[in-house]
């Protein structure tokens, strides 16, 4: 949970928030005072759906104002229902030929205040009605008189209700629509922290070692804290449990059919990063389709209904057959509003999903790579258990380094460079025990795995640095095999290393003294050509251990401004080639 704002009080922060939301459609128009949100492009003779609560849970309410959605929405203080003449206001906004419905999740406060906007809007010759969304399975039925509280899953109501509304359906259509689809959502909400109020300087937090299952959009402590914090596989399991076990006398809300179509709405609160976001849709749809035999016809996911900044999110399970057995519409009629275009942020969540295909259609192999093969004469060869020993010496010191070639990279970069280098030696030395890789001697075969391996599995500057730089040397062997005869394999060894270098200048502009991996690999090349492989070595060693005292030129470190007045550690992709080259040269002496 982040404790840091940009506003440091929530004064007038809900009005300039609403400000800056309208801002996308130039339809919507915003009433300051009332904090009201509505749709001038409305249309008239369609039912008008109008939702809100409080604030902090934003783009709920006022992001989905627009065409197949909300005709308004009305926002109180934060995470504070908005008073009843703010609701009656949004009704007065966007008056109706056929109706108005109000939406409201199940919170004492909105349903107060909400319930009485609706009698005054009657009263006033609106034709009003309400509905009352509780979604949430952690409420059991034996604990509540107020019934389960709302969670994401009116969103889903909100969605198909506002696509019925307008498709012309009558009030009475529209109204039983959302009726018969609230009562058919299985929601559950997660926490790892709670969210932070910009002003507050005292907040409830959870524990590194906990994480909270069946808690609330306003912080709300959770049904129950699980310690130690479960992995994702099994967190994911223990929440579709808690929606979809039917034999649970306590949450057993929903009935779940063979072949019944559902809906999936994952709403992030705020503070899941998007990468995991997509990895826990992805884990749901595996258990769902494995343990519970259900394939979502629809996937909802993205920020949905937030609680500002907190790392949590809420899963809801909509059954949409079973929806429509209780109102006008068939399933696929309640698919079609839920796919009605909008101009709304709810286009950013749903993409395009009127024509789906099965998870196994949109999963695909790579295409088969030719297999690689030596031409005849041009493969240099050398003694295979020299060949098998150098390089596994090479790989294990490379994993030994790792920690602090992570630690120095997180100083001066974006802390990749120790994981780069250690899959690729944790690649080859696979490479050598699954396939035999050095058992021929060839070190052409060795160095076409290795540039697989760089292709496949390391990215990052480093792993493009070292791609080129092996293939161009690889290249530059077979080309100039004829110099192992002639001039000697010191020689062909330092000319394809040249080379390599020589064509790494076309794609970087990185020299001796520029704090790189060239600072290394430059200084090794020279002693190569002047000397042999040791003094290659030894000036690769130099020119690493020189790296300490430069100052960065290239790459990301050059943004990091690093303390001149503090020693500088060692430029971790000269080291790590470093410690391999040395590695190489233990091995052979072994």
């Amino acid at each position: 949970m982040s404790r840091r704002h940009l506003f440091h009080s929530t004064d007038g922060l809900v009005t300039k928030a609403l400000r800056g939301i309208v801002v996308y459609n130039p339809s919507l128009s915003l009433d300051e005072s009332n904090k009201v949100v509505f749709d001038t492009a409305y249309n008239k003779s369609n039912v008008s759906i109008i939702s809100g609560g409080g604030s902090g849970h934003e783009p709920a309410w006022a992001g989905y104002v627009g065409q197949n959605l909300l005709a308004a929405s009305v926002g109180g203080d934060l995470f504070a229902s908005p008073s009843t003449k703010q609701i009656v206001s949004a009704i007065d906004r966007v008056p109706s030929d056929k109706g108005a419905i109000l939406v409201v999740t199940n919170y004492t406060g909105d349903c107060l205040h909400f319930g009485l906007a609706n009698e005054k809007a009657i009263a006033k010759g609106h034709k009003c009605r309400m509905i009352i969304c509780g979604d949430d399975v952690s409420v059991g039925k034996k604990g509540s008189l107020v019934g389960r509280r709302g969670l994401a899953g009116q969103l889903g109501v909100l969605k198909a209700m506002g696509g019925a509304a307008g498709a012309g359906g009558s009030l009475d259509q529209v109204f039983d629509l959302g009726v018969a689809f609230s009562q058919q959502i299985v929601s559950i909400a997660t926490t790892l922290d709670h969210c932070h109020v910009p002003g507050r300087t005292e907040h409830a937090t959870v524990d590194d070692d906990v994480v909270e299952i069946g808690t609330g959009p306003h912080n709300e402590p959770g049904y129950k804290k699980l310690t130690p914090a479960p992995s994702a596989p099994d967190l994911v399991k223990q929440i579709l449990t808690y929606c979809l076990d039917e034999t649970d006398p306590e949450r057993g809300y929903v009935h779940f059919a063979p072949g019944d179509e559902t809906i999936l709405l994952l709403s992030n609160f705020g503070g899941m990063s998007h990468l995991e976001v997509g990895a826990l849709v992805d884990e749901l749809l595996e258990q769902l389709a494995v343990d519970w035999k259900i394939e979502p016809v629809r996937i909802i996911s993205g920020f949905l209904e937030t609680s500002l900044n907190a790392p949590a999110f809420s899963v809801s399970i909509v059954n949409v057959t079973a929806a429509a057995t209780n109102c006008s519409y068939s399933a696929e009629e309640i698919k079609s509003f839920f796919d009605a275009k909008t101009n709304t942020c709810w286009e950013s969540y749903t993409g395009s999903q009127s024509v789906r295909r099965s998870r196994k259609e949109q999963f695909v192999q790579p295409p088969e790579e030719p297999r690689k093969t030596i031409e005849e004469g041009k493969d240099l060869r050398t003694d295979p258990a020299t060949l098998d020993r150098m390089l596994r010496k090479a790989c294990h010191e490379l994993i030994a380094a790792e920690p602090d070639l992570t630690r120095w990279d997180t100083v001066m970069g974006d802390g990749d460079c120790g994981d780069t280098l250690k899959t690729g030696a944790t690649c080859l030395l696979a490479a050598l025990d699954s396939k035999q890789l050095a058992a021929q001697g060839s070190i052409i075969a060795v160095l076409q795995e290795f540039e697989e391996i760089l292709e496949s599995k390391m990215g990052g500057t480093l792993g493009g640095i070292l791609g080129i730089f092996f293939v161009s040397m690889r290249n530059a062997l077979e080309e100039n095999i004829g110099l192992a005869q002639s001039d000697g394999l010191p020689q062909l060894w330092a000319k394809a290393v040249q080379t390599a270098l020589q064509n790494l200048t076309r794609y970087t502009p990185a020299k001796v003294g520029d704090r790189t991996v060239m600072d290394t690999l430059i200084p090794f090349a020279d002693g190569l050509l002047s000397g042999g492989f040791a003094d290659g070595v030894r000036a690769a060693v130099e020119g690493a251990e020189l790296t300490r005292t430069l100052k960065p030129r290239l790459g990301r470190a050059t943004y990091v401004g690093a303390d001149s007045s503090k020693d500088l550690p060692p430029d971790p992709g000269a080291w790590g080639a470093m410690v391999a080259i040395r590695g190489l040269q233990s091995g052979l002496r072994l």
